[in-house]
C-alpha cells in the first residue's frame, strides 16, 4: 500500500503532466490541442507559482508530519508551506484547462488530480483542507486564464 501511495504522491504528477502533451501527438485538431495545452499549463503555473505562494506568504501552515506524533512520512519533504497544496493547485488548474476543450478527458484529469492530492494526504505531506484549498486555487486560476485568453484572442 505504501508503494501505491508513494506513486500517486510523487510519480503520478509527472505522468499526468507528460500525458497532456500526448494531445499534440494523437489529437486530431492540432491547433485546438495546442491552445488547450497552453491555457492549461499557463493556468497551472499561475496557480502554483503565483497564487499559492502569495497565500503561503501570509499563512504558513505546518505539515501533518511536523505535528502528528508517530506519523510516518512516506516521501521526503521540507517542513512548512502546507496550505494550499501546490500540487493540487497545479493539477486542478491543468484538469480545468483540459475540461474546457475536452470534457471527457477533463474528467479523467480531474480524477488524476484527486488521486495526486489524496496520495499526498496519505503520504503525510498535506491535510485534506490543503488539497481542497489547492483545488479551489487551481480551478479559479484556470478560469482566470480562460477569460484572459479569450480577451487576447479578440484584440
Amino acid at each position: 500500500m505504501g508503494a501505491l501511495i508513494a506513486f500517486t504522491a510523487e510519480y503520478l504528477p509527472w505522468v499526468t503532466g507528460a500525458g497532456i502533451l500526448l494531445f499534440l501527438i494523437f489529437g486530431s485538431y492540432k491547433k485546438r490541442e495546442f491552445w488547450m495545452i497552453v491555457q492549461a499549463f499557463a493556468g497551472a503555473i499561475i496557480a502554483r507559482f503565483v497564487f499559492t505562494e502569495i497565500i503561503r506568504y501570509f499563512y504558513d501552515r505546518q505539515r501533518p508530519f511536523e505535528i502528528v506524533d508517530g506519523m510516518k512520512q512516506l516521501i521526503q519533504h521540507s517542513p512548512g508551506g502546507s496550505f494550499p497544496s501546490g500540487h493540487a493547485a497545479f493539477f486542478f488548474a491543468l484538469a480545468t484547462g483540459v475540461f474546457f476543450y475536452r470534457k471527457r478527458w477533463g474528467i479523467l484529469f480531474y480524477a488524476l488530480a484527486f488521486s495526486i492530492g489524496f496520495g499526498r494526504v496519505a503520504a503525510g505531506l498535506h491535510w485534506t483542507s490543503d488539497i481542497l484549498g489547492g483545488a479551489v486555487v487551481g480551478i479559479l486560476s484556470a478560469l482566470l486564464m480562460r477569460v484572459l485568453m479569450k480577451k487576447l484572442r479578440y484584440l
